[in-house]
């Protein structure tokens, strides 16, 4: 998708130390930032978040631990550490979607689950021994892969331990088993053709606010689901009826910093999970205050002077990231930014 360039005024960008020559498309008046980067294509999005991903997993596993998602923190629990109210959201999901844990009754072979986006695989992981399932892993960033692989072997202390598994070989993991493999999301309809890669479940958790294409992800589970196969999706959201002033404050700066193209509202995901067929079997549910103190942990952990000197060895997109950081805290204060979890079910 490409569109004839206009011109525009030389902008800074950080690192560089020089004004360079950037081009205006459609897309990039969506997806635009403060120093007027642009986007020429899908693909040039795509590849920044590659690399960012590339480059950063080692900062999230350090900053997150395994799980690099939100952490949820019900009225009953508003103490209990980062890594347990991590696993809270697991299992909020599984509730949200109507998934038992252990499976009831048992299926009569193990689940098929693919969980996509899935960073360095420690929700694959979980839900490999939780569900005694088979699950697959999937990510752009081929640094994840291999992360993700050496976390789930047997040896995993070992530097090597990864390497005795070949890309896309299931690893055994607990009761289950695990694979990782390098995909964009937006292909996974055409990679899983065979009648025996149809899916019991589709997992995505705050990754889907990176596609471009967002409608074509929900046809795209709904083709690889069983029939009575789950979507199960958690993600972050801005808030409906917001002023200009209120998205250029609170989400812009999000939208700059993580890396995504235009947010949607929940609405719009429930919208695009209908037209592509799939039926509501739970919430959404707005859990934005259970699950804000995240970024309240996360400002006080990126205050490490290396995180800083990392990110402006990286230029305005390493910068842009971590000043993200303060923007979803405000966001979540100020309720224009959202956090929602759902399920779907293929009729």
């Amino acid at each position: 998708m490409s569109a004839a360039p206009e011109t525009q005024k030389p902008t800074t960008i950080a690192g560089e130390g020089k004004a360079s020559e950037q081009e205006t498309t459609p897309l990039s008046k969506q997806y635009d930032t403060p120093l007027g980067l642009a986007h020429t294509t899908m693909q040039e999005l795509k590849d920044r978040i590659k690399l960012h991903y590339d480059l950063a997993s080692d900062y999230y596993l350090n900053l997150w631990g395994e799980h690099i998602h939100h952490g949820y923190w019900p009225p009953s629990s508003p103490d209990i550490s980062k890594e347990e109210a991590q696993i809270n959201l697991i299992r909020l999901l599984l509730e949200t979607s109507q998934i038992s844990s252990p499976p009831s009754p048992p299926p009569s072979e193990p689940l098929k689950i693919l969980d996509v986006g899935c960073g360095i695989g420690g929700t694959t992981r979980f839900l490999a021994r939780e569900l005694a399932a088979h699950a697959t892993g999937i990510t752009i960033s081929s640094k994840q892969v291999q992360t993700a692989k050496k976390l789930s072997s047997p040896s995993s202390s070992s530097s090597s331990s990864s390497s005795s598994y070949s890309d896309g070989e299931y690893i055994p993991h607990g009761p289950g088993k695990v694979r990782f493999i390098e995909l964009d999301a937006e292909t996974l309809g055409s990679y899983f053709t065979h009648p025996d890669d149809k899916l019991d479940i589709v997992w995505i958790s705050e990754a889907l606010s990176h596609f471009p294409n967002k409608d074509l992800f929900f046809k795209n589970a709904f083709q690889v689901l069983k029939p009575g196969g789950k979507l199960v999706l958690a993600d972050w959201f801005k808030n409906e009826g917001l002023s200009e002033e209120e998205f250029e404050a609170d989400i812009k700066p999000i939208e700059d910093g993580m890396l995504l193209p235009p947010m949607c509202t929940v609405n719009g995901y429930v919208t695009y999970a209908k037209e592509a067929g799939l039926e509501v079997v739970g919430g959404p549910r707005d859990i934005s205050q259970e699950v804000k103190k995240t970024w309240d942990i996360s400002w006080s952990l990126i205050q490490n002077p290396s995180l800083w000197a990392f990110a402006f060895s990286q230029g305005r997109d390493g910068i842009a990231f971590l000043q993200a950081f303060r923007a979803m805290r405000r966001g979540y204060a100020n309720g224009s930014f959202r956090y929602a979890v759902m399920g779907f079910v293929k009729p």
